[in-house]
């Protein structure tokens, strides 16, 4: 038996590659650069949605986190994602997707798209509850 086999009879967690552009974001390289660059990196677009909201764009922050919530659901089905499953949020490479979630459901609650704030909200909680608890603190 392997040691990574689920035993709970559901999905095995999701494992994204590395983010391209994460280590230019760890470098202070600004966000539109590294989507300029990478514009498959989740973490980027998250980047520049959290950016926005903080500065009180929050349409834009939506559009932003809405354009990294897909790229992620891209990268999510590049590896074996199946539509549901856990998706941890220790897998450091995962954070870009769960943050970019986050950040569409923060935007949507704030221009008052509550069924987009609700499917987004549970869809971070199915998907990591350390996320959800660690985002929304």
């Amino acid at each position: 038996m392997s040691i990574h086999q689920n035993l709970l009879g559901g999905p095995a967690p999701t494992h994204l590659p590395d983010e391209p552009g994460r280590e230019a974001l760890a470098a202070g390289t600004p966000a539109a650069e590294v989507a300029a660059a990478h514009p498959t990196s989740s973490l980027a677009w998250a980047t520049l949605a959290d950016e926005a909201f903080a500065a009180g764009r929050t349409v834009e922050s939506y559009a932003y986190a809405r354009t990294g919530y897909h790229r992620g659901l891209d990268a999510l089905r590049r590896a074996g994602w199946k539509g549901h499953g856990p998706v941890p949020w220790e897998h450091e490479p995962n954070r870009g997707f769960l943050r970019a979630l986050h950040a569409l459901a923060r935007a949507a609650e704030a221009i008052g798209e509550k069924e987009e704030y609700e499917r987004c909200s549970t869809f971070l909680r199915d998907s990591s509850e350390t996320a959800a608890d660690v985002l929304n603190a």
